[in-house]
């Protein structure tokens, strides 16, 4: 059995799939339906999103565990970009073993790599669980409030 982490490219349409179908299940969305690929397919051909999937391999089989999905940001206050964390899931089953952290390393370097000033992620006050892995991850907490308007 082995664990491998990939940055998505264009040609990864299934992949996104099944990570979509991991956040429906982790994020616990009732009544879910998947978008259409033509939707799914201008996720990734858009160049200020990126997904991470974790892929376990086992007897010669590859399935999504996990994943992430970013959004780069350009900022108007500095010469550079700032990468926005929008989701973070791992499969039930592989919680708890490490994977998130990696996940969330590896969104780290890749965002580093590339200059970006920032990354940053929100997290609902009510759940502890991600507080806590945020925090641990090296995280900071800052005290916002987040707005939402139903359109």
């Amino acid at each position: 059995m082995s664990i491998n982490y990939q940055k998505l490219t264009n040609q990864d349409l299934p992949l996104l799939k099944e990570l979509i179908q991991i956040f429906e299940v982790v994020f616990e969305m009732e009544d879910f339906v998947l978008p259409n690929d033509t939707h799914l397919q201008s996720l990734l051909d858009n160049e200020s999103m990126i997904f991470w999937v974790v892929m376990l391999e086992e007897h010669k089989t590859k399935k999504v565990i996990g994943g992430l999905r970013g959004y780069i940001l350009p900022s108007v206050y500095y010469a550079s970009s700032e990468m926005y964390l929008y989701d973070l899931g791992v499969h039930l089953n592989f919680q708890r073993k490490g994977i998130g952290t990696k996940l969330m390393e590896n969104l780290k370097e890749y965002s580093k790599n590339l200059g970006y000033k920032e990354l940053f992620v929100q997290a609902d006050l009510e759940d502890e669980h991600a507080i806590d892995f945020y925090k641990k991850t090296g995280g900071k907490a800052a005290d916002v409030i987040h707005f939402s308007y139903e359109l």
